[in-house]
């Protein structure tokens, strides 16, 4: 698998990405769009922090008919059409088969014994199926059981440490999950960068596409 099959998606900076699907337009976690996105049909948010969850850029590209699905501490900051889920739900909308999967850190702490994204928030990451194509995002997480259990084509992993996966954890995450692709992310605006993205890439087994950031 190359970067051809992965022309559909489109990365935004940090841990946004839009799938262009055949009749459906999907957002993971916007923030920090730029001027004029493409109006969302379908909007996947993680969880409640304000990089993730941000509602000055979920109101850019939601109209009346936008379907958000993310986690209950999101539900406060939002408005419109919500489906609140937790890891393990499964559901269906317009067409995309949506798993919300666990997303949490063992290894990452605010302070000493507190992650900065505990388990029992019950924050998510999903894998959807588009178009006959199963795509993971994360979520912030470091590697967990769970993942043995996760199947898809790609894989969008965190690379750039301090909350989430380092590169070198990510290698590791990518070998347990075995996607034909992955893409880096959790990089650039401020947190992680290029590099990291460039060595997970140069030690990856699987293939790695490293996708430009679109504004």
């Amino acid at each position: 698998m190359s970067i051809t099959d992965a022309q559909n998606i489109h990365w935004l900076g940090h841990d946004s990405f839009r799938i262009d699907g055949k009749n459906v337009v999907i957002y993971f976690d916007p923030w920090k769009l730029g001027k004029n996105p493409k109006p969302a049909d379908l909007i996947l948010i993680s969880h409640d922090h304000s990089d993730h969850c941000s509602p000055e850029d979920v109101a850019k590209i939601q109209n009346e008919d936008t379907i958000i699905v993310t986690v209950q501490a999101c539900v406060p900051k939002l408005s419109g059409e919500i489906k609140v889920v937790q890891p393990g739900d499964q559901l269906e909308i317009l067409g995309v088969t949506i798993q919300a999967v666990p997303a949490y850190n063992l290894t990452k702490f605010r302070s000493p014994g507190v992650p900065f994204h505990p388990k029992e928030n019950k924050f998510v990451g999903f894998i959807i199926t588009v178009d006959g194509q199963k795509i993971y995002h994360s979520g912030d997480t470091d590697i967990i059981p769970e993942m043995s259990r996760f199947e898809t084509d790609i894989a969008l992993l965190p690379v750039s440490g301090i909350y989430v996966m380092t590169a070198d954890e990510a290698l590791q995450a990518a070998e347990i999950i075995r996607p034909k692709l992955v893409i880096p992310m959790h990089i650039g605006r401020g947190i992680g960068s290029q590099d990291d993205a460039i060595r997970f890439k140069e030690n990856s087994k699987i293939p790695v596409t490293i996708l430009p950031f679109e504004t």
